[in-house]
């Protein structure tokens, strides 16, 4: 959350000559609300499950760029099906995340004390990340200019 993905995915793009997409705009364009109302009004399991269904469509039908949400690996056939594939795991700490976001930003999994929650999701999140990464780039202190230049070399790309 706060990490950069959608700058730094839409860097990657640019710079690697192909097309960027994002499955959380996926959702909200699908579903006609915010991820925000679809888990107030539906709750986690409900949005967990409209997530695997938005990132499998857009893992079959798009060869670009694809940012992913921070959640979206809690699922094991999905990180099956990005075995294999090129990942960047755009990673940050919790001073980092306070800086750029204020961790009060309408993030539903941080409404109640955000620097616990957030810690504690990095904790539990953090292995399944680093799993399906081909690469972790830390963005601490860093342009997205400059992540976007670690992740082109991280991932051995070329610019086109």
């Amino acid at each position: 959350m706060g990490v950069g993905k959608s700058t730094v995915g839409q860097l990657l793009a640019e710079r690697l000559g192909v097309v960027y997409r994002d499955t959380d705009d996926d959702i909200v364009a699908e579903q006609g609300r915010s991820i925000a109302e679809i888990f107030v009004d539906e709750g986690e399991p409900a949005f967990r499950a409209i997530e695997k269904a938005a990132v499998h469509r857009a893992l079959a039908e798009h060869d670009g760029v694809l940012a992913l949400g921070g959640g979206a690996i809690l699922d094991a056939d999905t990180r099956e099906l990005l075995a294999g594939q090129r990942v960047a795991y755009l990673s940050m700490d919790v001073e980092e995340a306070v800086k750029r976001t204020g961790l009060n930003a309408a993030r539903p999994l941080l409404a109640v004390n955000p620097r616990k929650q957030w810690r504690e999701l990095m904790e539990a999140r953090r292995h399944l990340y680093e799993s399906v990464a081909t690469a972790v780039v830390a963005t601490d202190g860093r342009t997205p200019e400059e992540v976007t230049q670690a992740a082109l070399d991280a991932l051995e790309l070329k610019e086109a």
